[in-house]
């Protein structure tokens, strides 16, 4: 088609647009506008760089029209078929301009308002349209905000082809959403290599510092992105690298969903799946911090695109950060993808622990963690969910909990995704844990065996394990020296909304005590 004819066949920018756009394209800090079949090519950094003021700067700053006007919260007016090729990153909608006349690599983010004015208004989606970018060294989109939907996207040959962060963490009823949508990994167009390893190799590189760098089409990131309708082609293992059509942010400590989603997803000569191993190939990612979210993504396969049939769930399994949810009778491992596919209901399992007495605890994670910078930026910045949510001024660190399940162990922080109706054991020194279960459908459930501990604050006491495994809602029993707890979902968490759970309704939980 004309896509692939375009990424086959054209040559490099003149150097008059390499001289004219060595670090960005075309800036955009008004929403409000149409930017319409504009083409972007040979940046040192970005293409189209989205950098919004909180309020409009320059001659404007400080006055009447700029105090009242609010780019970040404005709606997109139109942004359609613009290309962008042969830059570092060809779309960017982060890294937002501040009053001082410099950016953050993280932070502030867009989401359009119906009125911009009121921070309480009704999101509306902005769209961004027919979009084009290849030959790009990093990423062909990378975004932030929330309500933004990709539409007729076309990218090839890039290192990556789109990653979203949230900007609001759940408030709205999606952070981003690629639908109708094409992503190649390599084209026909073998670029101009240079060195001896992308000679040895036929083609150009994206990294050509990083040989074996991983390209990807899809990452998913944090909170709420949908993939719908959408074609990968030519995402292939050779020698010189492995790839995957749908991947993670490498290696992400920020927030995780379960209800990250994909449907209508086709492959053509593309592995669906690859989470590249963490050891030793800490050049290839953004963030190298606890990587809690990377350990323990999932996405919920609402169609059965992957082959594990409908509302199923793809998960990491390298054999290094194998989920705790992997379960042999329910899921199929797939090693050349470093991943699973599961049957049955997933969600999220938080256990949290008081901190005893003593010096400030540690933020959680995500902290000074930000995103990827672009060429030349400083990578890091604000932390993204449970960035600065350690224990209180004044307190010790949590005590550590220790998860085990099928004899598998592994020390505990935050949530991690769980499979629904299977049973765990948490061991703790701590006085009180509250046990949380997150973004799993209604009646779904966790049992969880806490040695040592012998009170339950809510739920029904039974007289049996086997009691306990047949109730249908909150319940604990008492015995063989441990606490046994079954924590019952009331939905929490499943859609989006602005209270605890990230659903408009707080996660089941049950808090027990020594």
């Amino acid at each position: 088609d004309e896509f692939l004819h375009r990424a086959r066949e054209e040559s490099k920018p003149s150097v008059v647009e390499l001289d004219t756009y060595r670090y960005r394209g075309h800036s955009v800090a008004d929403p409000d506008n149409t930017y319409r079949d504009n083409v972007a090519a040979g940046s040192d950094s970005n293409g189209f760089w989205m950098s919004l003021p909180e309020h409009p700067n320059g001659k404007f700053e400080g006055t009447e029209l700029s105090k009242n006007t609010w780019p970040r919260r404005t709606p997109f007016r139109e942004f359609k078929g613009n290309v962008a090729h042969s830059n570092y990153d060809s779309f960017m909608f982060d890294r937002n301009i501040a009053a001082n006349n410099t950016f953050s690599v993280t932070g502030s983010s867009h989401t359009g308002l119906e009125n911009p004015a009121d921070p309480n208004s009704k999101a509306v989606v902005s769209v961004f349209a027919d979009l084009t970018a290849y030959k790009n060294r990093n990423g062909a989109i990378w975004g932030r905000g929330e309500m933004h939907e990709f539409r007729n996207v076309k990218v090839a040959d890039n290192a990556i082809g789109f990653t979203h962060a949230s900007g609001a963490f759940g408030r709205y009823a999606f952070t981003s959403q690629v639908v109708d949508s094409l992503f190649v990994g390599e084209t026909e167009n073998i670029g101009n290599p240079r060195t001896d390893t992308e000679k040895a190799y036929g083609r150009s590189l994206p990294k050509p510092t990083l040989p074996d760098y991983p390209i990807r089409g899809y990452e998913y990131y944090d909170y709420r992105h949908d993939l719908v309708n959408t074609t990968f082609r030519n995402f292939e293992d050779n020698a010189t690298r492995k790839t995957g059509a749908i991947s993670n942010l490498l290696f992400s400590s920020f927030g995780v969903s379960t209800n990250n989603a994909m449907e209508r997803v086709k492959f053509e000569k593309a592995k669906p799946v690859y989470f590249p191993p963490m050891a030793n190939n800490a050049k290839w990612a953004s963030d190298n911090g606890g990587s809690t979210s990377y350990k323990t993504a999932a996405y919920r396969d609402k169609d059965g695109s992957l082959g594990g049939g409908p509302n199923s769930f793809v998960i990491i399994n390298d054999g290094v950060n194998d989920s705790i949810a992997t379960d042999t009778t329910a899921c199929e491992i797939k090693p050349t993808w470093n991943a699973a596919v599961c049957k049955g209901d997933m969600g999220r399992l938080g256990i949290t622990a008081a901190a005893p007495a003593g010096a400030a605890g540690p933020a959680g994670p995500g902290a000074a963690k930000g995103a990827p910078g672009g060429a030349g930026a400083a990578k890091g910045g604000p932390g993204g969910p449970g960035a600065a949510k350690g224990a209180a001024p004044g307190r010790g660190a949590p005590n550590p909990i220790v998860l085990s399940r099928n004899g598998r162990k592994l020390n505990f922080t935050g949530d991690l995704t769980v499979l629904a109706g299977t049973e765990v054991r948490a061991e703790s020194e701590a006085p009180t844990l509250t046990i949380r279960v997150n973004e799993m459908d209604p009646g779904s459930w966790m049992i969880v065996e806490l040695p040592g501990y012998n009170n339950a604050a809510s739920g029904a006491a039974v007289s049996s394990l086997d009691a306990l495994r047949g109730a249908t809602s909150n319940s604990y029993f008492k015995g063989n020296g441990s606490l046994w707890v079954k924590v019952v979902a009331n939905g929490g968490g499943m859609t989006q909304g602005t209270a605890a759970g990230r659903g408009g309704l707080a996660p089941s939980s049950i808090q027990v005590s020594r």
